[in-house]
């Protein structure tokens, strides 16, 4: 008996399991579902990274010097420092569908250096026009053949079919003297895959656009763009400015200013879905340099830029002018002395500001506002816009 009075004896107060309220009920509901999510979401990001590291890891580009000589990857310190990018639009219809018509040949049909400063404060993203005349240099064979032997003067463009991108990141190292150790090209079907992925980029027309051979044809005033009208407004030259290359170029900087503002301040970095969405449509759709297509090298690289303020995020185009004489009349050439001074700054890691007043062929600033004015980095001359600015075609 007293053994069971010994076990039925109520245990000591002290001891006894805290009564639960219904507030730290709710609270330890909410951190398991914290955790879980947390949990889920890192599988998540895990799955996806090795799905994106897997789409780029298969198609990375093997960069060359002059040579021949394969470049090394880079190093921790090589991130470090200044970055130079060469972003390549390619006109290739292989693989994709007949939409975008079936022309063989292959040409870069947008060329644009991107600059990282070392202290990522200041971004400068430099167009090439497609027809700009230059010299090329020998170019190994990606195939392993005979080298592509340098020419004196030739598209710009063509130098992709001369030796592939490799070529043409050659080509644009040896005009501007810089050293550029990552390359991306991008299809027809990522600028489609990619607009749609961010549900379109607001852009401003001052005057109605219709062009016959884009069959692009858009209202005055603001409009959305997105998949194949992304992919029109990109292309389009006769439907603005005069329609050269140049006026397209001043087109395309419209619409990646706008890009800009929409991922930075548009909720895109916040949105998981559109982030991941606009990272996919980026794998898929391109074809990266093997020294640019670690994950590890692409994030410290996207990384890097979220501090930047878009006033200092720049486009422009490289000094250029018309007028060419015989046999390159229609062609584009570059003006040396202004150029050179574009490709020193950039050489020194100096920023390159704009003023705002001069947004090139086409294009117009509706507010008149003139960005950093006084700042002894701008260049009045230079066309060119930033991403704080909104700009207008036509």
């Amino acid at each position: 008996m007293e053994q069971q009075l010994a076990k039925t004896k109520p245990a000591d107060p002290r001891h006894a399991t805290p009564t639960k309220t219904k507030g730290e009920g709710v609270r330890r509901f909410l951190f398991r579902l914290t955790a879980s999510v947390l949990g889920a979401s890192l599988a998540i990001l895990g799955v996806t990274a090795f799905s994106l590291n897997t789409q780029i890891q298969t198609n990375g580009i093997q960069l060359v010097d002059v040579n021949g000589k394969a470049i090394k990857p880079p190093t921790l310190e090589d991130l470090k420092g200044a970055i130079n990018i060469l972003v390549v639009g390619s006109d290739t219809r292989q693989g994709q569908s007949g939409v975008f018509g079936h022309d063989r040949s292959v040409l870069a049909d947008v060329i644009i250096l991107v600059h990282i400063s070392q202290d990522r404060k200041n971004v400068v993203a430099m167009s090439f026009p497609r027809d700009l005349m230059v010299a090329w240099p020998s170019c190994p064979d990606p195939n392993g053949g005979s080298p592509y032997l340098a020419q004196s003067m030739g598209q710009i463009n063509a130098t992709i079919a001369n030796g592939g991108p490799g070529c043409t990141l050659l080509t644009v190292e040896k005009l501007t003297g810089l050293k550029i150790p990552y390359l991306a090209m991008i299809n027809f079907q990522g600028v489609i895959d990619m607009s749609d992925a961010i549900g379109g980029v607001e852009v401003c027309l001052s005057k109605p656009l219709k062009d016959p051979y884009t069959f692009l044809n858009l209202p005055k005033g603001k409009n959305v763009l997105q998949g194949m009208k992304a992919l029109q407004f990109l292309r389009t030259r006769h439907g603005v400015g005069d329609g050269s290359d140049l006026g397209r170029i001043s087109n395309q900087q419209v619409f990646l200013t706008s890009l800009m503002r929409k991922i930075k301040n548009g909720g895109v970095l916040t949105n998981p879905i559109q982030l991941y969405s606009l990272a996919n449509a980026a794998a898929r759709n391109m074809t990266l340099s093997s020294s640019l297509s670690d994950i590890g090298t692409m994030v410290s690289i996207a990384s890097s830029l979220k501090s930047v303020d878009l006033d200092k995020i720049t486009f422009i185009q490289v000094p250029s002018h018309t007028g060419l004489p015989a046999p390159y009349q229609g062609r584009v050439g570059l003006t040396v002395d202004k150029a050179q001074i574009v490709f020193n700054k950039l050489i020194k890691d100096e920023p390159i500001l704009v003023s705002g007043k001069n947004t090139g062929y086409g294009t117009s600033n509706p507010d008149g506002t003139s960005t950093n004015p006084d700042d002894k980095d701008t260049l009045d001359w230079l066309i060119g816009t930033n991403s704080a600015t909104k700009t207008c075609s036509g």
